[in-house]
This record gives C-alpha cells, structure tokens and sequence, in this order.
C-alpha cells in the first residue's frame, strides 16, 4: 500500500519536472528561431515555416505573407525553413539557382546576420530574464557581513561580524553577490578588503582558499572562499538598482560564457573529462528545482539555459549556427560555396558529433540516476 501511495506522487513529480523543463525549452527555442526569422524578413528573405516542436502538425496557421506558423506533435526544439531550403540544415536546391527572395539568393553577409541572429536573440533573452531577476525578485543580502567560519582566511585575518565591505582591490562593493563575484574568481590571491568597522576605515589582505566544486555541464571548476556570509539582517536585504541589476546580468553571463569555454578548453587538452556533461535528465532536474522555489528563479534558469544554448549554436559545427557561419567564411574567401557534396559530408559529420554529445549527456544522467552523483 506504501508502494501505491507513493507511485502517482512520483508520477506527479517526475510530471512537474517534465512540464517545467518543456516551458523552458519552448521559451528558449520561440526566441532563437524568431530571431532568424525577423531577421530574415528584415532582410527581404521568403520564409516558407516557423516550427516550434517537429512531427505531426498540431496546430497551424498561414500569415499574410505566406509563413506557415505551426506547432509539432514533439515539443522539443523548432526550426525556421526559409524558401528555397530543401531540408532541416538549410541547404539550398542544387538543381535550381536562388531566387532574389530566398535565403540563398541573398548575399553572404545577410546571411550571416540571420544565423547569428538566433544565438544572438538567446543572450538578448538571457540578459532581459537576469535583469528582471535582480531588479524585480526577491531582496538581496547587502555588503555587510554576518557569520564568519572559525579558521577560515576571513577570520586568519581579522574580519569581524558586521564589518561592512566596502571596496575589493579598489572595486566598489554593493553587494554579497560582488564579494562573492571577486572572490571566486581570485583562489590564492592576495585580496585589499577595504572595510568600514563601525564608522572607522581598514584595509585586510585576505588570501581566498582554492576550492574544487564539479558544477556538472561547466566541469570541475576552482574558485576561492574566504569563509565568511552574508548578515541576516532585515537592513541589510535590499532590492537591486535598475542599473545595477542590468550590470549584474551582464557580468552574470560575461562569467557563463568563460566558464563554458574553460571547461571546452580543458576538454579538449585532456584536463577534464566529458563525464561533466549533463543531458535531458539534467535539464529537466534543474528546471523542476527551480520551478518549485519560485517564479523568478525559474527565470534565472530559463535564462542559464538560454545562454547555454545560444553559445553552443555558435561553436563551429556543422548543423549549428556556426557551422554556416564557418561555410559563408569559406564561400566568401573562395567567392564560391563549398560542393553540394563537401556540405552534405560536413554535416553528417556534424550531426554525428551533435549526437554523440547529446548521447553522452543522457548516459551520464543514467549513471547519475542509477549510482548517485559520481565524483570523476
């Protein structure tokens, strides 16, 4: 009976997470096809469908200048198929020459603009959910500090519960999140804490301890603590300024752009391993998670995965965005495209390397679900 009890609660919940991660995927994906397409109409280019999910049309309708927007029995993803495409990778008619209205008829640098247009509506989407985060959600804990950890390097030199910290190495603290910020990024070096200890001024040299943490699809990354959080304080929560908030965003993505492309580094010379990837399993987990604490930090997020998404279209692999880009690069230094065959090979290759990549994602998901969470 405790078994029976509990089967349709699982259900429920493995439901929500479901449900929460389809929502974001939807989001994400509307915005970086939309993207290509207003670009594309921008550009004077026919487009024959805008699909969110593929299959079996579910829904659908014919606008005025003839794009069939629809929606697919498969949730997952979308696409945008200009006139003149005979398939899902974009590749023009080898039989036919463009005409002035289709994507291929178009020169290289409109082109261009349309593929970037997709990644660059992702960071766009990203940049507005962060803003919205910190300017509209919940307080925020301030600069003045609150416990500090015994033998932590905060405590070895000197700083004192409800010290207020006012600069870092001469840069303007209005926030934990800016202590935390600088912090992380300095393991093992010397930091100029500028405090203000009940209305007197002093400056701390405090040294950030290095610490490993595995932050799964970003690798194990090493960052500093110095042992010390936030006051709990009523006065010390505020709500993030306008501008504030959309200088936070920016360095909050600026931080997740360097950290997806350190742990590509790593990968590729061999100091870190794919074991870090993370596949539906994971997404579906951390947007479930994030759903059930509120509002805002489902649009925090939305907003991870969306820059997530929008930098790996731009890596250059055939089938993603920057793929193409890579091919117009080639077309424009050789003033003609590759042959129908070399961009046929291109692609299957690269859709090879998508599988692959998202293959190893979803087992490593299995092997977290089955045996917990690994440390490699």
């Amino acid at each position: 009976m405790d078994f029976l009890a509990y089967f349709p609660a699982a259900i429920l919940g493995y439901g929500s997470y479901v449900a929460s991660l389809l929502v974001a995927l939807t989001v994400i994906v509307f915005i970086h096809e939309y993207g290509h397409f207003k670009v594309a109409r921008l550009c004077g280019m026919k487009v024959d469908v805008f699909s969110i999910g593929f299959g079996r049309e579910v829904w659908g309708r014919t606008d005025r200048f003839g794009t069939r927007w629809k929606i697919g029995w498969l949730p997952v993803g979308g696409y945008v198929k200009f006139a003149g495409d005979v398939n899902g990778a974009s590749q023009p008619d080898p039989d036919q020459a463009p005409k002035p209205d289709e994507f291929h008829g178009k020169p290289i640098w409109q082109r261009a603009l349309v593929v970037t247009a997709g990644p660059v509506a992702n960071f766009i989407l990203a940049f507005a959910l962060f803003t919205g985060y910190y300017f509209l959600g919940d307080q925020i804990p301030g600069n003045r500090i609150g416990e500090i950890i015994t033998g932590s390097p905060a405590a070895e030199a000197g700083l004192q519960t409800n010290d207020v910290v006012r600069k870092i190495d001469g840069e303007t603290i209005y926030a934990f999140g800016d202590i935390v910020g600088i912090v992380s990024s300095s393991p093992g070096k010397s930091l100029a804490f500028d405090i203000d200890r009940s209305g007197s001024s002093l400056t701390l040299n405090i040294t950030p301890r290095p610490t490993v943490e595995d932050r799964g699809f970003f690798g194990k990354v090493t960052f500093g603590r110095i042992g010390a959080a936030p006051s709990q304080d009523a006065s010390n929560f505020h709500h993030v300024p306008l501008l504030r908030a959309i200088e936070l965003s920016a360095k909050q993505i600026e931080g997740m752009v360097g950290s997806i492309l350190q742990y590509l580094g790593r990968l590729i010379i061999g100091q870190d391993s794919m074991a870090q990837l993370g596949g539906v399993g994971t997404m579906a987990k951390l947007s479930g998670d994030a759903a059930s604490i509120g509002i805002f930090p489902y649009f925090y997020m939305i907003a991870v995965v969306s820059v997530s998404i929008g930098l790996i279209n731009l890596f250059p692999i055939p089938m993603l965005d920057g793929g193409h880009l890579v091919f117009y690069v080639i077309e424009a230094i050789r003033r003609k495209p590759l042959g129908q065959q070399a961009q046929e090979w291109s692609f299957r290759i690269g859709f090879i390397v998508v599988i692959f990549i998202m293959l190893v994602g979803n087992v490593n998901d299995l092997m977290r679900a089955l045996f917990g969470n690994l440390a490699y």
